[in-house]
């Protein structure tokens, strides 16, 4: 199915036309998204991050905003946007959890079941959330982000989209991270399995990253995003700047730092996430 769909995306991406044939196309793709059967990346072992980008999958997304028209919905709350994004709607079957409070999921997105959106959250087009994830109150899930199995996404964290460069990497969270509250995880970043991000961290393809244990800096590069290992613990923290007036008035810079490698006593501290869940 992949195969062919990414074909016709891919031809009426680039004719920059508004056919039935497109609309079609797109409409296949955003159920396949919405089912998990299509994502805009997936593991793959065989590539140095063990992710493969579906750069097509973009394409088809930005087709729809092309092929779509303005639409008023709603009844006690308005609002104009896009028809071809609706919010999604779910049924017991789905099995997510969705508590009452302002939470939105826009068509296009997957949400595994097993997953708990606390309100206020948003989970936008092209985001792929596994089974038995929470997203947390003012948390937002951005377009194509990549979010793993039993991850804690607390209150406030954002989980950057990126729909443009097509060929950007999207945001990565592997299985098991804790992303602390008031978290930034951004464009050209992929956490590991088992991180754990303490509050306020904030990451980013330009950001080094202080690995204290191992001694090291862990910097993007080109296209090779971020990459946080796994189990790792991550701080904010600052670096003096050594030059200049900022040498002179003592001037320090914000910097992410792994303190620790996440062990028995780490788990145990996050355990608690269970009882929420």
């Amino acid at each position: 199915m992949a195969s062919d769909l990414q074909t016709r995306i891919e031809k009426h991406f680039a004719a920059k036309e508004s056919s039935g044939d497109a609309m079609a196309a797109f409409l296949e793709l955003r159920a396949a998204l919405s089912q998990g059967n299509v994502r805009a990346a997936e593991p793959d072992a065989n590539l140095p991050t063990g992710w493969r980008l579906n750069a097509w999958v973009k394409q088809g997304i930005l087709l729809g905003f092309r092929l779509g028209k303005m639409k008023e919905t709603g009844s006690d709350f308005s609002f104009v946007d896009k028809d071809t994004f609706p919010a999604r709607r779910f049924t017991l079957n789905d099995g997510v959890r969705v508590v009452p409070g302002g939470s939105a999921v826009r068509a296009g997105s997957f949400v595994a079941p097993g997953v708990i959106c606390m309100p206020p959250c948003y989970i936008n087009v092209g985001a792929y959330v596994d089974e038995g994830t929470m997203i947390d109150s003012h948390a937002l899930v951005g377009s194509c982000a990549q979010i793993g199995k039993r991850v804690h996404l607390s209150a406030a964290a954002q989980i950057g989209g990126v729909l443009e460069p097509v060929n950007a990497s999207p945001v990565i969270v592997e299985d098991d991270v804790l992303v602390g509250g008031n978290c930034g995880v951004y464009e050209g970043t992929l956490v590991r399995r088992g991180a754990v991000l303490a509050p306020g961290v904030v990451l980013t393809h330009a950001t080094p990253l202080y690995d204290l244990v191992r001694g090291e800096v862990l910097r993007a590069s080109g296209e090779t995003p971020l990459v946080v290992p796994e189990n790792a613990v991550v701080v904010p923290g600052s670096r003096a700047v050594t030059r200049g007036k900022a040498a002179e008035w003592g001037i320090s810079l914000y910097a992410p730092v792994i303190v620790k490698y996440r062990d028995d006593k780490t788990d145990l501290a996050t355990a608690l996430e269970e009882v929420l869940r």
